[in-house]
């Protein structure tokens, strides 16, 4: 009976939210492990650094690994958040878009970015805030759009993230991570939720100004057609010659 009026309380966003706190939940314990020593590795140990071959493993380790616990939370509440929105509101490429923006943005990282160790799960939290702007600017749904609007309010002191020369951020991550999130954003703008799949209505064939088969005849071709027309009206039948 609880089960049922949780489900119903939390709705549509009841499935979002269980996969949000999962991820949360795996980098908080990999922090965990690490500060008690259970899983001894350093952040270096998992970073990754562009343009060498062993920094390679970065690309699927660094978002996973945080530096202390400030930079563990100023990660997790974005995250959080904008995996719940993407997977309520973006269904049916929610894990396709998550994937590309992690792995894509570690790959952009690994090749442009300064040679020093990048870590934290910043270049990915980009990615996502901006897959869910662009997407309202290229799905041009209501419901995107409102997202898009929602996004601009919330996060645009995030847009000073992406500044350069700040001393201890990764704000290549943060850069690239948002042009990967553009790039997503386009790559799925057809696949459409059912709500935003729109249908024009039917016209009344009354109020139209011209005859739908106007263009598809030639002025000739018109002219014979109403002759025709009006001979059947008069006469019933065709002359035969």
């Amino acid at each position: 009976m609880e089960e049922a009026e949780g489900q119903s309380w939390l709705g549509p966003f009841r499935q979002p939210l269980y996969t949000a706190l999962r991820v949360v939940a795996l980098l908080w314990v990999l922090h965990l492990l690490r500060i008690f020593y259970i899983l001894p590795y350093s952040p270096a140990d998992w970073g990754l650094y562009p343009r060498r071959i062993f920094g390679l493993s970065g690309i699927l380790t660094a978002p996973l690994a945080h530096s202390d616990w400030k930079h563990l939370i100023s990660n997790s509440v974005p995250l959080l958040a904008m995996i719940i929105v993407i997977w309520a509101f973006f269904r049916r490429v929610s894990w396709q878009a998550f994937l590309m923006i992690y792995f894509l943005t570690g790959i952009a990282v690994w090749l442009f970015a300064r040679s020093v160790f990048h870590v934290g799960a910043s270049g990915v939290v980009y990615g996502l805030v901006s897959f869910v702007f662009w997407s309202g600017v290229f799905r041009r749904s209501v419901k995107s759009i409102v997202l898009s609007l929602i996004v601009i309010m919330v996060y645009t002191p995030m847009f000073a993230g992406i500044l350069p020369n700040q001393e201890g951020i990764s704000w290549e991550s943060h850069l690239l991570g948002g042009i990967v999130g553009i790039l997503v954003a386009w790559w799925f703008k057809r696949d459409l939720e059912p709500e935003e799949i729109t249908t024009p209505p039917e016209q009344d064939p009354k109020s139209r100004f011209l005859d739908p088969d106007t263009f598809h005849m030639t002025r000739s071709e018109r002219e014979r057609q109403q002759l025709l027309d009006e001979q059947r009206r008069q006469e019933g039948y065709f002359d035969r010659e």
